[in-house]
């Protein structure tokens, strides 16, 4: 018994991961634009699909992780410039059917190039071993997804507060007009807010195909939901409340799977939502409450 509920825990943390990196960049750019980018779980189909690519050519792992979050950051980047852009400054609902808009754009030229059929996707052989935690045991692939997103959000946390980039990002969430009036170049650092976003976007697409072994073009669509989620659990703004909101609803998806009688088990979204308007109800502002105002 202790090794199965282990092995939900870490399933738990695992998935949570992924919903944490997603979250991340949802925040990151709400925080700084007030902008709900639906388009971004798009950036985890992005990052799969190039890591298919990537494997098919022969690059070693370590090179395919580097060109995955340079091609969703540039990806990230290239959709901020050319779409959202032009439209800041709108209203907020301007920009939250843009989003949805860039969504189907993409997903449908993915299903137009690539086709709907899905493709396997497997990480090394050795990613599928098990490594032996005492009495119990892990797959080296959940561990790696663990190790990756916690050594990921650490040098993210670097950059927002220990460089100048990081300060012109907060100080542009606290106030964008403050902020160009003392000299801020506000639309690179929104430019790289989006960067760094979808840079961890396309690393989480790597890691969920590893971990689920398929992909396919919608790939992005529940995973950018459930990151928007967690989003909301944390604290919608707030890179913190992201992450804890990931791993919240991770944790608290995966118990309800794998500790519940299997009837219960094609519920699992029906649980999801329902906590999530539980948490509407009692805490609005999310766990890490954080006032902001609404701008497009």
């Amino acid at each position: 018994m202790s090794q199965y509920v282990f092995q939900q825990l870490i399933n738990g943390l695992s998935l949570g991961s992924l919903y944490a990196l997603v979250a991340i960049g949802f925040s990151m750019i709400y925080g700084i634009v007030r902008l709900i980018n639906f388009a971004h779980g798009d950036l985890v189909m992005i990052g799969a699909f190039s890591t298919l690519g990537f494997v098919a050519m022969g690059v070693p792992w370590p090179l395919i992780l580097v060109f995955v979050l340079m091609i969703g950051a540039l990806a990230g980047m290239t959709i901020e410039a050319t779409i959202f852009r032009p439209m800041r400054g709108a209203q907020q609902v301007t920009g939250f059917i843009a989003t949805l808009a860039v969504s189907i754009v993409i997903q449908n030229v993915g299903l137009m190039t690539l086709s709907g059929q899905p493709r396997n996707f497997s990480f090394p052989a050795f990613m599928r071993q098990r490594v032996q935690l005492g009495s119990v045991s892990a797959s080296v692939t959940d561990l790696s997804i663990i190790g990756l997103t916690l050594l990921l959000i650490a040098l993210l946390l670097v950059v927002v507060y220990r460089t100048r980039l990081g300060t012109a990002m907060r100080a542009t969430a606290d106030n964008l007009m403050a902020a160009r009036l003392m000299g801020i170049a506000v639309n690179r650092t929104i430019l790289f807010a989006f960067a760094i976003g979808s840079g961890l976007a396309a690393v989480a697409g790597l890691m969920w195909g590893g971990k689920f072994g398929q992909i396919d073009p919608l790939l992005g669509f529940a995973p950018g939901l459930k990151a928007f989620i967690a989003c909301v659990i944390g604290g919608v703004g707030s890179i913190g409340g992201a992450m804890l909101g990931g791993y919240l609803l991770g944790l608290a998806e995966v118990l309800f799977v794998g500790l519940l009688p299997p009837a219960f088990s094609g519920y699992r979204d029906v649980f999801v939502f329902t906590m999530l308007i539980i948490i509407l109800l009692l805490k609005p502002s999310g766990l890490f409450v954080r006032h902001v105002e609404e701008r497009a």
